[in-house]
């Protein structure tokens, strides 16, 4: 067993790579892209240095190790931006601009509004009268700034 590790060169590294690859377009959402692009490396790396085959599977998994952490924080600091800045199914960020006639008096402080078909904590720092035109200015969760709105 031995005599087979020592005897692995930088083509079995750039075939392992490969092979690895080629499984990555089989759909594997990117589990073995990182190992291929490392074994790549080792393969690269093999041509130019001569290491150990102890070396060489060090290398390779500190590379496909670092490698894969790197496009895990890529891609969660991405997708914590767009979960900040999307719409599509955030309720309350989707609430912003909506007008609405204030059925009743309010005063100062929370208070329940209706907004299509649900209600929702809204808070105002004013007095609004019933009847008046308001806009929702702002969301804290799930309370509602509201204030009047402002006619053109």
């Amino acid at each position: 067993m031995l005599e087979l590790l020592d005897s692995i060169n930088h083509w079995h590294w750039l075939a392992f790579g490969l092979v690895l690859l080629a499984m990555e377009l089989f759909g594997t959402a990117g589990y073995f892209l990182w190992l291929g692009i490392s074994a790549l490396l080792i393969g690269l790396l093999l041509s130019v240095l001569p290491m150990s085959w102890q070396l060489q599977w060090i290398a390779f998994a500190v590379f496909s190790l670092v490698t894969s952490w790197l496009w895990w924080r890529k891609q969660f600091n991405q997708d914590v931006f767009d979960d900040e800045h999307r719409q599509l199914n955030q309720k309350q960020k989707q609430m912003l601009g909506q007008t609405v006639v204030i059925e009743e008096d309010i005063a100062p402080g929370r208070h329940r509004i209706k907004i299509g078909d649900s209600t929702w904590s809204a808070q105002t720092d004013h007095p609004i009268a019933a009847g008046t035109l308001v806009e929702v200015t702002q969301v804290n969760g799930i309370i509602l700034t509201i204030e009047e709105k402002k006619l053109s």
